[in-house]
């Protein structure tokens, strides 16, 4: 008690001494930060969250801020703006005394969205009926899209179908017309449109880029037609998609009014996870944070780790220009490095260093984009604020191992996580996994196991799955309504595959003659076991639809999908919330519209689309989550199995069904030449932007693996089974002899090397 009372006597000049002296020394450049641009690069585990919540409460009792004129921070999730909110309020009241007031968080599309609601003219956007899209390649603006550019450029379209060789065979020619439909375009439409908006491209300034490189597809032209297509369909149906947000709001900054009101408002920008921003959200930040009068630099601060971008090959985020910003800043002595982490062992740090040195070392076909930054992590000095810094590692912090296959892993994993339970229930663990077959696999393993010794296991991608319940539910019963359409059945079968319900297979084929696949007659040559599964679901939906009445159908396609109680759960929702807006008209096409309706306009409050990050990292449960959604968390014991060269680094892939139009795909080959016009870089051709762009894929998933390492703080597990699955998404664990010899990660190998110590024998 006399504590506090000392401390509310203290004037907010010793608070905030006090409040600094909680930071290390890396942190230190944020706190002392007053104006102008500062990049700051940070390791993994080195607080920069932390350190920038603390540097914004220092700010806003510096400057005095209020509502008027105010901190903007900017990050990269809701679930990490609502994290680092939490944290300026706590800085603020109980450390400093001061009003929750003089800052704002907010997401980067969010803050956007902010700015042209507030002048939707200027934003030339119509946000009052608008639908807010995330288009995939099946939704139906897409399939809209890719139909009308086929119906416009007719000579085109026939090149592709007639690909590297084609003899003119009919059932050929429809699998062709099928894979462009249904894959090929679309990919290219989804992946195009998302490069191009994001930096700024207009379809016009596409298509000239096509004029600059040789290629017989005139890939960049079919990408051109395709975007155009895009914009006038979605400005004619209302539609806006996640970059339009960044668009309106820098059109509102155009405006030198708007752009000096909100000025005004901004004393600075703060922004975290700044290595994932794209060139159009780094501007619109730096014109937000450049003062309204004179010609002073932006007051901001971008906080990020380009070793730690791990999106670059999906979205248009690239390391690159964090790396070009840290660079410029560094030239006027405005660069800080955070190197000290205290969140992991030292033998855990020392192995992350030497994984990313050797992948520098090693995987440097193009020395001006090496996978990594040259930047080392350092433990923390002794007396550090850190609780716990540094821990002392479990048995030998590092273990590698070997395993026969798949199935000594699952009981070397279950052995090892249940002592570790028996010896400290207080600690976390998760297993990390590559994709998410994977993780299913290992939870139905260890479920009976970890059952008996009462303990619980949290499968991230189990948890989330009935959030797809409305759209696998809206492809069955469209297939339903429609079941001779190719896309229709496309979308069901695909649903069934991704179910595990039927065998992975080549579904164009399938597609191409809808009614010889459901309804073969005797001429027809028997069709493989396979066929036959996915024919025999497909025939017993269709009996269904008119055996049952409608509002029965949803129920019997989650059973039929064999759905979990979660799940159920939302499909009871589901089909109440439909049944709501049927209004009575009980028939298929109603029932789909307002199914549509209700998954466009994102009018699901019932579905949990995003855990909070605390499940994640409970004690008392052992978690297996994929190594994406990883970032950002850690736990005492961190597992890494399956680490096999297929997966990491492994190739970029061509579909056996696109592979008449070439050894690579279009979707890929667009992308790296819109990357090497914003790169201003000599346009590559069809060959070398695959080669590109199997050479980021490489550089992308060691720094995955990096990321994955640096997220234990105890124990960092690692494994590479002699004998996997060919391919996880076609792998049944009741299916004998469907493991295949499988070569290490090759990073495994030159750890075994490094840590001879660590490599622990097999049974």
């Amino acid at each position: 008690m006399e504590n506090l009372i000392e401390y509310k006597t203290l004037s907010l000049e010793e608070k905030i001494v006090l409040l600094q002296g909680k930071l290390r020394f890396g942190q230190r450049s944020m706190a002392d930060w007053r104006q102008g641009a500062l990049a700051v690069s940070a390791v993994p585990g080195a607080g920069k969250s932390t350190g920038m919540a603390i540097a914004a409460a220092l700010t806003i009792a510096r400057a005095s801020l209020h509502s008027r004129h105010q901190l903007v921070v900017v990050t990269f999730t809701r679930a990490a703006a609502a994290n680092i909110k939490n944290k300026i309020r706590t800085y603020l009241k109980d450390d400093l005394g001061l009003p929750n007031r003089g800052f704002v968080v907010h997401t980067l599309h969010g803050l956007a969205l902010n700015i042209a609601q507030t002048h939707p003219r200027l934003a030339g956007l119509n946000l009052v009926g608008s639908t807010l899209i995330d288009p995939t390649k099946g939704h139906r603006l897409i399939k809209t899209v890719v139909e009308q550019w086929i119906n416009q450029h007719p000579q085109q379209f026939r090149g592709l179908v007639e690909g590297l060789d084609f003899d003119g065979e009919e059932t050929e020619q429809m699998r062709r017309q099928s894979a462009l439909r249904t894959e090929i375009l679309p990919n290219l439409v989804t992946t195009v449109v998302h490069e191009a908006k994001s930096s700024g491209l207009t379809p016009e300034e596409l298509r000239e880029l096509s004029y600059l490189v040789a290629d017989d597809y005139q890939t960049l032209a079919i990408a051109a037609g395709l975007y155009t297509q895009y914009e006038y369909y979605s400005r004619q149906r209302n539609f806006l998609d996640y970059d339009d947000m960044i668009l309106g709001a820098l059109r509102v900054l155009e405006n030198p009014r708007a752009r000096s009101l909100w000025q005004q408002q901004v004393y600075a920008v703060f922004e975290d996870e700044a290595q994932d921003s794209s060139p159009l959200q780094a501007r619109l930040l730096q014109i937000l944070a450049t003062p309204s009068e004179g010609h002073a630099p932006p007051n901001i601060i971008r906080v990020g780790d380009p070793n730690q971008a791990i999106n670059s090959t999906f979205t248009p985020a690239d390391p690159l220009y964090f790396r070009q910003f840290c660079q410029a800043r560094r030239l006027e002595g405005q660069l800080a490095t955070m190197d000290q982490a205290g969140r992991s062992s030292p033998i855990i740090i020392e192995a992350a260093n030497f994984v990313l040195d050797w992948v520098n070392r090693t995987q440097n076909d193009y020395p001006e984009l090496l996978p990594f930054q040259s930047q080392q992590i350092h433990p923390v000095p002794e007396g550090d604020p850190q609780v716990d810094a540094n821990p002392d590692p479990t048995g030998l912090g590092l273990e590698i191992y070997t395993p026969m296959d798949i199935y000594e892993t699952v009981e070397l994993l279950g052995d090892r996580t249940l002592q570790l339970f028996a010896d400290h229930p207080e600690r976390t663990m998760a297993i990390l996994v590559r994709e998410n077959r994977q993780g299913s696999f290992l939870a139905q393993q260890l479920q009976e196991r970890f059952r008996e010794a009462g303990l619980g296991i949290y499968e991230v991608y189990e948890s989330d799955r009935h959030s797809h319940v409305p759209k696998e539910i809206l492809s069955l019963l469209q297939f339903l309504d429609r079941p001779h359409s190719p896309d229709n059945l496309k979308a069901a079968l695909e649903v069934l595959v991704k179910r595990e319900l039927i065998p992975a297979q080549d579904l164009n084929a399938l597609t191409t003659f809808p009614e010889q696949f459901l309804y073969p007659t005797l001429l027809e040559p028997p069709q493989a076991p396979a066929v036959q599964a996915a024919r025999r679901y497909c025939t017993q939906l269709l009996r269904a639809r008119w055996e049952l009445p409608l509002y029965h159908l949803p129920t019997f396609l989650a059973f039929t999908l064999r759905y979990d109680q979660a799940e159920l759960a939302t499909n009871d929702k589901l089909t109440e919330r439909m049944a709501q807006q049927n209004r009575g008209e009980n028939y298929l096409g109603r029932a789909i519209a307002n199914l549509q309706e209700i998954i466009n306009t994102e009018k699901l409050p019932w579905v949990d689309l995003e855990n909070p990050e605390e499940q994640y990292v409970r004690p008392g449960q052992l978690t297996i989550i994929t190594m994406h959604k990883a970032k950002g968390l850690d736990w005492d014991y961190v597992f890494l199995p399956f680490l096999h060269a297929d997966a990491i680094p492994g190739n970029l892939y061509v579909p056996a069904g696109a592979r008449f139009l070439g050894n690579y795909t279009l979707a890929e080959v667009a992308r790296a030449q819109i990357r090497a016009k914003l790169h201003d870089l000599e346009i590559p051709n069809p060959g070398q932007a695959w080669q590109e762009a199997e050479y980021l894929k490489t550089a992308e998933e060691f720094r995955l693996l990096y990321v994955a390492m640096t997220r234990a703080k105890r124990l960092l597990w690692l494994s590479a089974e002699e004998k996997a699955p060919f391919r996880w998404n076609i792998f049944n664990p009741l299916t004998s002899g469907s493991l295949q010899a499988k070569q290490p990660c090759p990073a495994i190998p030159a750890l075994k090397q490094k840590f001879p110590g660590a490599v622990i024998p097999s049974f």
